[in-house]
């Protein structure tokens, strides 16, 4: 079912946003991929699969395929946050490339194929090349899953991959900012709760005098 909880699209990273995919926003667990309506709103909020083909899927898709695709996303998930918990906090090395065979297996099914498309208003010349994928079966919506996970291992570096500082929150982000300084998931969420936390201790040490 979908989750009446907007996607957390915070970590910066698409690839690190399919693994905020399972959170715990307030106090209860959610996992926006527990079934195959969940992985198809996750996609289209992520933007990871055009609208179309979400529905095109959604149509042809026979009883219980989604679902069935839904536990392999979760699969992948859970498999990568392995990796990127054995490594975040400093350069991948090759030799981490042997640990990628789950993922170079799901990337090898790819389909996409080179189209001449009209260009962009304001773009050079009259046409551009582009690269669409295939969306013959609903295995395909595992591809953008492996493929932002790709992108993250090859453009990310993994010593700014961090995990969120809120006690119970389990979120990670790659850190772009300034200096490196980001600590929260968002300020909005593991933020503010730090600084009203923050201002208690504040507030309850000048009232006992200390």
């Amino acid at each position: 079912m979908t989750q009446p909880i907007p996607a957390l699209l915070v970590a910066d990273s698409p690839g690190l946003d399919f693994l905020n995919s399972v959170a715990t926003p307030v106090d209860t667990p959610v996992d926006w991929l527990a079934d195959g309506d969940g992985l198809l709103d996750w996609l289209r909020q992520a933007r990871l699969v055009p609208d179309e083909a979400l529905h095109t899927i959604r149509e042809r898709a026979l009883p219980g395929e989604l679902d069935r695709l839904a536990g392999q996303a979760r699969a992948l998930r859970e498999w990568f946050r392995g990796f990127v918990r054995a490594h975040q906090g400093r350069p991948l090395a090759q030799s981490a490339l042997a640990e990628l065979a789950p993922l170079t297996e799901v990337l090898e099914r790819d389909q996409r194929y080179t189209a001449i498309v009209p260009q962009t208003p304001g773009g050079p010349g009259t046409f551009a090349l582009t690269q669409p994928r295939r969306w013959h079966s609903p295995d395909a919506l595992l591809l953008p899953l492996a493929e932002a996970l790709a992108t993250l291992v090859c453009e990310e570096d993994f010593t700014h991959v961090k995990a969120c500082e809120g006690p119970t929150c389990t979120l990670l982000f790659a850190d772009h900012t300034r200096g490196r300084a980001r600590r929260w998931c968002s300020m909005t969420l593991c933020g503010n709760r730090a600084k009203q936390a923050a201002h208690r201790r504040r507030q309850k040490a000048m009232a006992s005098g200390g």
